[in-house]
C-alpha cells in the first residue's frame, strides 16, 4: 500500500494536461460488448478502475488490450455472462455490463456493486428500468440475474436522475424493439460522451444532455472507434489547488462548458480565470472568500467537487455552508481535515465551515476518491510534513496525480507503507 509525502505551503505555478474522463471511459467500455468485433477508445486513463473494468471484459470472454491510452476490445468470443463478486466488489461501475449483456445475449448474472463507501446508491431503477423493457430480474444470493429474449422499448421515469442507470437502459434500449423514452434522465456530459458512442455504433439516440433521452433500438450495432471527454472533475481540482496554494496554474486539454458550476463558484470566493491559448490559466487568491454550496445532479455543482471545495473553505475568510444533497456518507474527509485544524461542524448533511488563517500539517487517512483529493490539496496548503495514506482511493480516478503535481512545484513523493 502506497502513501504521499507533502511538504506543503509552496504556491504552485506551471502547467497541468488533464487526462481523460474515467467516469466517461467506464460506461463507453461496457458499451463494446453491445457489438460484436474490435473496437478502439482513444484517451483512456491508466487507472485501477479501468483496469477492473478490463479484467471483467476479459473474464467474459472479451480480448482486452490496454496501451499508449488506448484500449482495445475484441467482443468476438463474449461466451460468459456473469460479472463475479470479486471484480464488482472494488468498483460499483461494474454494473454497467447488466444492460448490454441483457440487450445483446439475452442473460446476465451480476454481483451487486461495490466501491467507495459514500452513500447506498442502490441500483433499484436499473432494475425496474430492465423490467419495464420485458427483462426478467431476480435477486440470488447478491446477484442480479436477468433473463429475457429481446427487450421492448418503453417509457421509463426514473425517480432520481441516476448516472449509472440513465447509462444502462440507455445501453440496453439501443438494442430494444421499438421507442424507448428515458425520462428525468441523468444529464452530466459522461452521459452524453456515451451516447454519441453509442450513436457512433449506431443507436439511434435523441436528447442526450436533456431530461428526456429517446432511444429508437435497431437490431446490430458495430465496433466503433472512439475518443474520450477529459476529466471535468480532474480539471476542478487542480483548479481547487490553485485556489487552495495561491497558485498559478494553466490548466490544458479541458472543456471549460463541462466547468460550468464549479468555475462559478471558485470565482465567486476569489479565483481569477484566464483564456489562454493551450487551456486555462487559474490564479488563486492571497485568502479565498467564504461562499455557501449546495451540492446538485448536473449541471449543479457536482458532488465530486465537494470535498475539494470544502478544503478551500477551510481557510477562507468568513463562514461558509456547505449542503450535500446527493450522497448521504460524503463527509468523512471532515474527520481529517479537523486534524489540520479546520473548523468544521457537520450536522446531517450540512457543514458548517469557519475558515482559519492557516492549516496545520498532520497524518491523514483518505476515505474515498473525492476526500483523497479535498486532503491532498489540504497538504499543499499546510506548512510542514503531511501523509496521506490510503493511496488506492486516490488512484482508481486520477492518473499519475503526483507527477503533474511535481511539474508545477509541488514537493510530493510516493513511497511504499
Amino acid at each position: 500500500m502506497d502513501k504521499l509525502i507533502i511538504h506543503g505551503g509552496k504556491r504552485l505555478k506551471g502547467g497541468v494536461d488533464i487526462s481523460g474522463a474515467k467516469n466517461a471511459a467506464l460506461p463507453i467500455i461496457a458499451a463494446s460488448l453491445l457489438a460484436s468485433g474490435y473496437c478502439t477508445i482513444s484517451n483512456v486513463p491508466n487507472l485501477k478502475d479501468i483496469m477492473t473494468m478490463g479484467r471483467l471484459l476479459a473474464n467474459l470472454g472479451a480480448g482486452f488490450h490496454y496501451e499508449d491510452r488506448k484500449a482495445i476490445i475484441n467482443t468476438e468470443k463474449v461466451k460468459i455472462f456473469e460479472a463475479p463478486y470479486d471484480l464488482v466488489r472494488t468498483m460499483r461501475a461494474s454494473i454497467l455490463v447488466l444492460g448490454p449483456l441483457i440487450a445483446r445475449f439475452g442473460r446476465a448474472k451480476v454481483s451487486l456493486p461495490g466501491g467507495c463507501a459514500i452513500g447506498a446508491r442502490p441500483i433499484n431503477l436499473h432494475l425496474i428500468g430492465l423490467e419495464k423493457m420485458g427483462a426478467d430480474i431476480k435477486l440470488e444470493s447478491g446477484y442480479v440475474v436477468a433473463k429475457g429474449k429481446r427487450l421492448k422499448g418503453t417509457s421509463i421515469y426514473l425517480d432520481v436522475p441516476t448516472v449509472t442507470g440513465t447509462e444502462n437502459l440507455m445501453m440496453a434500449a439501443s438494442l430494444a424493439k421499438g421507442r424507448t423514452l428515458l425520462e428525468n434522465a441523468a444529464r452530466e456530459p459522461e452521459v452524453v460522451d456515451l451516447a454519441n458512442a453509442l450513436i457512433s455504433m449506431g443507436a439511434r439516440i435523441k436528447g442526450a444532455g436533456e431530461s428526456v433521452i429517446e432511444i429508437e433500438g435497431v437490431d446490430e450495432l458495430k465496433p466503433v472507434n472512439y475518443s474520450i471527454i477529459p476529466d471535468r472533475i480532474e480539471a476542478g481540482t487542480f483548479m481547487a489547488i490553485a485556489g487552495i496554494t495561491e497558485g498559478d496554474i494553466i490548466i490544458k486539454r479541458c472543456r471549460l462548458d463541462h466547468l460550468d458550476a464549479s468555475m462559478m463558484k471558485l470565482k465567486e470566493v476569489g479565483l481569477v480565470f484566464e483564456h489562454v491559448s493551450d487551456g486555462i490559466r487559474v490564479i488563486g487568491p492571497s485568502r479565498p472568500k467564504a461562499a455557501d454550496v449546495k451540492t446538485m445532479p448536473y449541471p449543479g455543482f457536482p458532488t465530486d467537487m465537494q470535498a475539494q471545495f470544502m478544503a478551500i473553505m477551510s481557510i477562507a475568510d468568513g463562514t461558509s455552508i456547505i449542503k450535500e444533497t446527493i450522497f448521504e456518507n460524503r463527509f468523512m474527509h471532515v474527520a481529517e481535515l479537523r486534524r489540520m485544524g479546520a473548523d468544521i461542524i457537520v450536522e446531517g448533511g450540512t457543514a458548517t465551515v469557519k475558515g482559519i488563517s492557516k492549516l496545520k500539517a498532520a497524518p491523514l487517512m483518505a476515505t474515498d476518491l473525492r476526500a483523497s483529493a479535498s486532503l491532498i490539496a489540504a497538504a499543499l496548503a499546510a506548512k510542514g510534513e503531511t501523509t496521506v495514506h490510503r493511496l488506492y482511493h486516490l488512484d482508481r480516478g486520477y492518473e499519475n496525480m503526483e507527477e503533474k503535481l511535481v511539474k508545477i512545484g509541488a514537493d510530493v513523493k510516493r513511497v511504499k507503507e
